[in-house]
């Protein structure tokens, strides 16, 4: 069976735990298996790569940040191919470029383009474990590039997809996917499988187990992927294609997303083009905005309010675009609230089960939470609280729904 493993950067964090992984990674060659093996730069690596680089200026190209960043995972593949030295099994180690990921020439978020594994096959065939470096690849033109956030999960399952490899495993520091953040529902659930779908909702909502495009790439290509703990054998959650089985639970996780925040345009002119204008704006800005309420007009008055969120961080840049076409756009009022939670229950069987928006709500309110907006998908539906009461708005909701 050919399997490719991807262990994240707490999995490799130091030299004792790098050999915990090429402990594991012995078992499964003992057993006969064919091993890829990506791995993340070690924990706190890139974060002082990225403090060098400030350190000698505030703005460095981002060619040259790409060129950095990928020698972290080039430290963790050399020490992982030493470690199964040492233990006196064949092992080889590969850059993003070695083991044929061509991507595009965006730096620091690089698109996968394909990948030619005919190194990494014949490596195989010869016996060898190859450790291909996550996070990274190069251009059709020879520059190296790197992947962005949650490369690596993206290098693994492109590997997997480009190999047809058996098995794909995502080796992270939680033994799978909870109904909710074990640290916040301390009832929280370990769940056997999981479909795309519904990972990818979690993903966006907030649950932070692996990168939305990750899930995406799998779903798109079809790559069965588990997600399981570096730190112990406990099997973990699959991530496969929707079955008919998975409808009969009707919600199959909750998650509390801390990190957003909510702007309200106030007293917006309410005719056509205002809307696109600002939104325009924001995008040019490369601004993601999540979910957009905006209210009637009423009383004879051509005007209307505009809520929006977006993640925490963007709120600063955002509230420069805003600034910036405030008066064009007729905003009377930019008012910003960074003091939210998203709170979202995800599960496909929604599509075949009526009246759960009416539970959600029903929970809430008997909790004294106010709901501020609303947002709702076929598999999912998101509301905006307080943040002072998000946690215990999460355990209500996974209580009601899950136990």
């Amino acid at each position: 069976m050919l399997i490719v493993q991807k262990y994240g950067g707490t999995s490799v964090g130091n030299p004792e735990r790098i050999k915990n992984v090429a402990r594991r990674v012995a078992k499964y060659r003992e057993a006969g298996h064919q091993i890829v093996v990506v791995v993340s730069a070690m924990s706190g690596v890139t974060d002082n790569l990225i403090k060098l680089a400030k350190d000698i200026m505030p703005l460095p190209s981002e060619r040259e940040m790409d060129m950095l960043l990928a020698t972290g995972e080039q430290t963790t593949i050399a020490l992982t191919a030493m470690a199964l030295h040492a233990m006196g099994l064949d092992a080889i180690s590969l850059t993003g470029a070695q083991a044929g990921i061509v991507t595009d020439g965006v730096h620091t978020k690089a698109k996968i383009r394909n990948i030619t594994p005919k190194q990494v096959h014949e490596l195989l065939d010869q016996g060898h474990v190859v450790i291909v470096a996550g996070f990274q690849g190069q251009t059709p033109e020879g520059h190296i590039t790197t992947l962005g956030r949650g490369g690596s999960d993206l290098t693994a399952i492109a590997m997997a997809a480009a190999l047809k490899a058996e098995l794909c495993q995502i080796y992270t520091d939680v033994d799978g996917v909870y109904t909710a953040d074990p640290r916040i529902v301390p009832n929280a659930r370990k769940l056997k499988e999981i479909s795309y779908d519904e990972m990818l909702e979690l993903a966006g909502a907030g649950a932070k187990v692996m990168q939305s495009r990750s899930v995406e790439f799998a779903k798109k290509f079809g790559v069965v992927f588990e997600v399981r703990s570096s730190l112990n054998d406990n099997p973990g959650t699959i991530v496969k294609e929707e079955t008919e089985s998975m409808e009969s639970v009707v919600i199959r996780g909750v998650s509390l997303d801390k990190n957003q925040a909510k702007v309200t345009l106030a007293h917006v002119p309410d005719k056509p083009g205002v809307a696109a204008q600002i939104f325009k704006a924001l995008g040019d800005a490369n601004l993601n905005v999540d979910m957009i309420v905006q209210t009637a007009s009423h009383g004879g008055i051509a005007a209307t309010d505009i809520s929006f969120t977006l993640d925490k961080p963007d709120l600063p840049k955002a509230r420069k675009v805003l600034e910036a076409v405030k008066a064009d756009a007729g905003i009377k009022e930019v008012v910003a609230d960074e003091n939210i939670g998203k709170l979202s229950i995800v599960g496909v069987g929604m599509r075949s089960h009526s009246g759960v928006a009416a539970k959600m709500f029903e929970t809430l309110a008997n909790e004294g939470v106010n709901i501020q907006m609303i947002s709702t998908s076929e598999i999912k539906i998101s509301v905006v609280v307080d943040l002072a009461k998000g946690e215990s708005a999460m355990r209500a909701v996974h209580a009601v729904f899950i136990g």
